[in-house]
């Protein structure tokens, strides 16, 4: 449970993030940043023991941050909390407003017998894989159906079927009235829709892997033409995107009270943390080393990774498909939990009236919206979101209250607080340097 709670949109982006910090930088990232949210999440599982004089069996993470800080504790939690929640829901956005785009593009030019491969860098085989970002040297102004130029419905159908400028607004008129619902119980049906997709796509970069074969050289320091060094001082960025994937820690009491042996609590958290860090890692080498260089660069790869397949590749298609889905029944879900952390604190009720929840819901739409149109990035939007909640539910509360909890207790000590600390500083260190990257 905690496996499929933990895996959403961030595994997209790591082959970029390995790609951003380097093969082997990226690989070491993930590890360290492994142990370290897990460490971190250790702590929040115990916060509650650390508590003697109250009893906590019914409280979540945020009755512990009042606890310690008050209602300073309280409302800080609750605004990190939204952040990390609203910055889930843009990238969302996000990326069904991309799959809904390619799955439209798929069937236009299946239905039109049209090629969009010819008209950007990519390679030229039976497997193609593209370079969006890059536009082919041999047809240096062209779109992607440029070879059409002259038919009216191709231009029609790029009108008013563009990425940026027509699809999210689509969106509006499907997920909008899906937010006001009063109850998410109907969404929360189709759950089982995250560990399908996640184990598509594992099944998408394997059989991938296997046909395009392994493209590794090792630089060190010095990038070549088709190859990115090992070690590469953008490797925050990835920090930033792991943060996010590795975020659990202002939900892992609610998950863990429905285990029957409570005190296999840490190992299984230890268990989680180690198979989401080897889902991260597989994902992430597999298509990394699986990039075809040459003829593309390494610096081709997408921050989400499907953007570099074409829209008439079918095992993309499915999985654009599959993640559309289940997309756009986790996306309701988020937004009641939204409502209820936001409306249930200030009105003490999840749902004051309609016009209060239209209002909320029409704020959370018109982010997602303006993001998809001005800033489509969803790696940016993933490392700056994770190191914005990260710093509060994972660096400095889950530390600060372990400090004050054994010093109230007589029992702190100089290497468990400098090495505490150190932990807070790096939760400020990545926040800060995300917006120098």
């Amino acid at each position: 449970m905690i496996w499929n709670t933990m895996m959403g949109t961030s595994i997209l982006s790591i082959p970029w993030g390995i790609k951003q910090a380097g093969f082997t930088t990226g690989i070491c990232v993930i590890m360290l940043m492994g142990l370290l949210t897990l460490y971190c999440c250790y702590r929040v599982v115990k916060s509650r023991a650390m508590i003697s004089s109250v009893d906590t069996t019914t409280w979540e993470y945020p009755d512990v941050c009042r606890y310690y800080f008050g209602s300073f504790g309280q409302w800080s939690s609750l605004l990190f909390s939204l952040v990390s929640l609203i910055g889930a829901m843009i990238v969302y956005w996000v990326l069904m407003s991309n799959f809904l785009f390619n799955t439209g593009k798929f069937i236009f030019n299946f239905i039109h017998h049209i090629n969009d491969t010819d008209a950007i860098l990519s390679t030229n085989d039976s497997n193609p894989v593209i370079c969006p970002s890059a536009r082919n040297s041999d047809h240096p102004d062209n779109d992607s159906m440029i070879f059409y130029a002259n038919d009216t419905e191709i231009h029609q159908f790029e009108k008013w079927w563009n990425k940026s400028k027509t699809v999210p607004f689509y969106l509006i008129g499907l997920l909008l009235p899906l937010l006001n619902f009063k109850s998410p119980s109907f969404f929360s049906k189709f759950n089982i829709l995250g560990t399908v997709s996640v184990l598509y796509l594992i099944f998408l970069v394997t059989l991938k892997a296997i046909r395009l074969g392994f493209h590794l050289e090792f630089h060190w320091f010095m990038p070549t033409e088709f190859f990115v060094a090992e070690i590469r001082f953008q490797f925050p960025q990835l920090t930033g995107v792991l943060t996010l994937a590795f975020f659990i820690h202002n939900c892992i009491i609610t998950l863990l009270k429905n285990n029957k042996n409570q005190e296999n609590n840490v190992r299984d958290l230890s268990i989680a943390y180690m198979l989401v860090t080897l889902t991260y890692l597989y994902i992430g080498i597999l298509v990394f080393a699986s990039f075809p260089s040459p003829p593309l660069s390494k610096d081709c790869i997408e921050q989400n990774f499907l953007d570099n397949f074409p829209s008439s590749d079918i095992l993309s298609f499915i999985a654009r498909i599959f993640l559309l889905f289940q997309m756009m029944t986790v996306y309701p879900l988020l937004g009641y939990l939204a409502r209820v952390q936001l409306l249930g604190h200030i009105f003490g009720d999840v749902y004051p009236s309609i016009f209060h929840v239209l209002i909320l819901n029409l704020v959370i739409v018109g982010a997602g919206v303006i993001m998809s149109c001005f800033y489509p990035n969803i790696g940016g939007i993933i490392r700056y979101s994770g190191a914005a909640c990260g710093l509060a539910f994972v660096f400095i509360y889950p530390s600060l209250i372990y400090i004050i909890s054994l010093y109230q207790e007589e029992r702190l000590t100089w290497p468990k607080l400098i090495f505490h600390v150190f932990i807070i500083i790096l939760g400020l260190a990545n926040l800060i340097i995300q917006f120098f990257m």
